[in-house]
């Protein structure tokens, strides 16, 4: 089968982890510290907190945030569960906003009319790897007191308006899913330009731990370590992170395979778009994706078969995503189907195709040939 997403590991990230295994340090150690500044160098911030998830990133930004109980959390639907989970944790009230039919991206229009003063943060998706409108979507979030989220599971390494992703938002999250555009196993990251958010993730991601240069409030002792809120261990180990810097060495080059895979989906499937009524992936004139899937969208009477068709065929298609609101533990506190038409549409009509950066002209073509099969049946 050939998967829709996966890693690829070199002769150097192995050998990079490796040596961090040979070590003093597995853990807690000078590895983070120097992957938490490559990353924050890539973001274009001063702040880098390292994580074990993407997952782990959005719950470490939410706190962040200072998201309470009673809070508002405007979110797009078109995204994996835990944008709209990690507030959830905290006790928000998740409100859902549209996207922009051509990208699946949150659109600013849509989140306007759904603010409040209770709205807390508007957190947006870089969908399939293209930067979402983050100066209109910052805009709405200041002049409401709020503040804006970017969440770049997708889109490490890209750009918008020539400033990288990373730089756009109070808060970015990324992650390093082995399907990302880069991995270090699991893990993730929140950056940030304001050191008070920066400070509150670094702790909430140790436990809670009072911080380098804070006043201790007890005396017992050099061996002292306050913990001085209720935390979790988030934190990335040494040896992962000694894979995130060899993986980033390697980012531009991803990056640019990831749009050359792109450009030759789009080029390969032309002539099917009329015949078979087919959308292939949007993006903006600003923008400089670093693509993370490839999102074709096909009739939606005929994606179940054409999904079917395509898996038969050794093609191993995904759809992405479920509406977040149709899972269970939301549509169970009263969220109804038809909150956000654009995204439930975008979901009945999408299947990603294969995209990492291992992926040859040959396998393209096998998956192009596979697409021309599933849609004559």
């Amino acid at each position: 089968m050939l998967p829709y997403g996966r890693q690829s590991i070199n002769d150097d990230d192995v050998a990079a982890v490796v040596e961090a295994l040979r070590g003093d340090w597995l853990t807690i150690g000078p590895t983070v510290d120097r992957f938490e500044a490559a990353l924050a160098a890539l973001g274009g911030v001063p702040h880098a907190v390292s994580v074990t998830s993407g997952t782990a990133a959005l719950h470490v930004a939410y706190h962040a945030a200072g998201i309470q109980p009673g809070d508002e959390v405007i979110t797009t639907p078109l995204t994996f569960m835990a944008t709209a989970a990690g507030a959830a944790l905290l006790g928000a009230k998740i409100v859902f906003a549209d996207v922009d039919p051509a990208t699946g991206n949150l659109d600013p229009a849509a989140v306007a009319p759904l603010l409040t003063e209770r709205t807390k943060v508007i957190a947006a998706v870089d969908y399939a790897g293209v930067p979402v409108d983050a100066p209109a979507l910052r805009r709405l979030a200041r002049d409401n007191g709020a503040l804006f989220l970017q969440d770049a599971a997708h889109s490490v390494g890209g750009a918008l308006d020539g400033q990288p992703v990373g730089s756009l938002a109070d808060l970015t999250t990324y992650s390093f899913f082995p399907t990302k555009n880069l991995t270090t196993t699991e893990g993730g990251a929140v950056l940030t330009a304001n050191p008070d958010l920066a400070a509150r993730a670094r702790r909430f991601h140790n436990q809670g731990f009072i911080l380098p240069g804070e006043t201790p409030r007890l005396d017992e002792g050099p061996w002292l370590r306050e913990i001085v809120e209720f935390s979790l261990n988030y934190r990335l180990p040494d040896v992962w992170c000694a894979l995130g810097l060899s993986q980033l060495r390697r980012l531009p080059e991803f990056v640019a395979r990831r749009a050359a895979l792109k450009a030759r989906y789009d080029e390969a499937l032309a002539d099917l778009v009329d015949s078979h009524e087919l959308v292939l992936p949007g993006t903006t004139d600003n923008a400089s994706p670093a693509w993370h899937l490839y999102p074709l969208r096909v009739p939606a009477e005929r994606r179940r078969a054409v999904f079917e068709s395509l898996r038969s065929q050794g093609i191993g298609v995904q759809v992405n995503y479920l509406p977040v609101y149709w899972h269970p533990v939301f549509a169970d506190l009263g969220y109804p189907r038809g909150l956000c038409p654009q995204a439930e549409a975008y979901y009945r009509c999408e299947i990603s195709l294969p995209m990492w950066p291992g992926l040859t002209e040959a396998n393209v073509a096998q998956v192009v040939d596979a697409l021309r099969v599933a849609l004559s049946v």
